[in-house]
């Protein structure tokens, strides 16, 4: 049997990753299809590294279960009473009840009045606990797949790709760290002696996808994609407003990568850059930009029992369309338009 091979990009948006988590576990359900690679940021890197322990320790299964692990650990650190009644009527109805909730008010202007350092030592970024329970021993292990995870740098504006050994706890906090909820990620570099401190790889690279084109690897990357990039409607209210900025800001270094790809395939295909020179890239994308839409910054933050199982069976869904649609393009070419997405 000859496997497709693949590169998986794995976005960040808070607990909305759980969409990626459903996306996984149908993908890891085909044996025929071998993940070579993972770039992850924020959620995008905590789902990356329970995959890469879970499948070196225990297989496709093992991958699978070591997800399952994740998220039911996720799930408790923000359970809201919400999800109990309000869960008959949607996701929608959730994150709207959120979003204009007491709590949900209250907690955002607090984080534009104060700062995440006025709990001094007191301080606790929520996420340690979990993060600290992977086996690094894996999670850096040379076997496949490969491993990335993207943080900003805070004081130059400039990507962090951390690889092997450079990934342990302070990695994937740095790559998950809000700036408005969470303290800056110090990590020393091994090589200079000098701590850096990161925020969260979001706004640099959301995935990055540039440590994938090394020709070691297959040319396809498959990006599962959870802040839509499209919204019908024109935000209007506070709330609606700060949700766009988010999502715009935080696909656009995505959007920058894909448009940087599309010209560099277009020249190969005109002769202007002779083949072998430069990578040929096949962009696949996975995403439920529908869903997404109903939901807001509040979900992506609190995360809600409800939200995220519904967001869990939406990814399987979106994985399943993918393997009977575009799966055969894997190898060949793109399934993804990139020159219309520009034009």
């Amino acid at each position: 049997m000859v496997k497709k091979q693949i590169n998986l990009g794995l976005q960040g948006g808070g607990a909305h990753g759980a969409y990626t988590w459903g996306v996984l576990d149908r993908l890891l359900e085909e044996d025929d299809l071998e993940i070579s690679a993972i770039s992850g940021t924020s959620a995008g890197a905590l789902n990356g590294a329970a995959l890469k322990a879970g499948m070196i320790s225990g297989g496709r299964q093992g991958a699978r279960d070591n997800l399952d692990w994740l998220w039911q650990k996720v799930s408790g650190v923000g359970e809201s009473q919400l999800s109990g009644w309000l869960a008959p009527f949607g996701v929608g109805a959730i994150s709207r009840a959120m979003e204009y909730s007491w709590h949900s008010a209250v907690s955002t202007a607090m984080t534009q009045i104060v700062s995440p350092y006025v709990y001094g030592p007191a301080y606790k970024n929520p996420l340690r606990d979990i993060v600290e329970k992977f086996n690094y021993d894996l999670v850096c292990g040379q076997d496949a797949p490969r491993f990335f995870v993207g943080a900003t740098k805070v004081r130059d504006g400039k990507i962090k790709i951390f690889e092997g050994d450079e990934i342990g706890p302070d990695a994937l906090l740095a790559s998950a760290c809000l700036p408005t909820l969470f303290q800056a990620v110090d990590i020393v570099d091994p090589e200079t002696g000098k701590s850096e401190a990161y925020w969260d790889g979001g706004y640099t690279g959301n995935p990055a996808l540039f440590p994938l084109y090394t020709r070691n690897l297959p040319p396809d990357i498959v990006v599962i994609n959870i802040n839509p990039l499209e919204r019908a409607d024109l935000p209007k209210t506070p709330i609606e407003i700060q949700n766009r900025i988010n999502e715009i800001s935080f696909n656009s270094s995505l959007l920058r990568e894909l448009r940087a790809i599309e010209f560099v395939q277009r020249l190969l295909d005109m002769g202007r850059i002779e083949e072998g020179q430069m990578n040929r890239v096949y962009i696949h994308m996975i995403a439920d930009d529908d869903l997404m839409s109903k939901l807001s910054i509040a979900t992506k933050t609190v995360p809600n029992p409800a939200v995220i199982s519904a967001l869990r069976a939406a990814g399987r869904v979106s994985a399943e369309q993918f393997l009977t649609h575009d799966i055969d393009h894997v190898g060949k070419r793109s399934s993804v338009d990139l020159k219309q997405m520009f034009s």
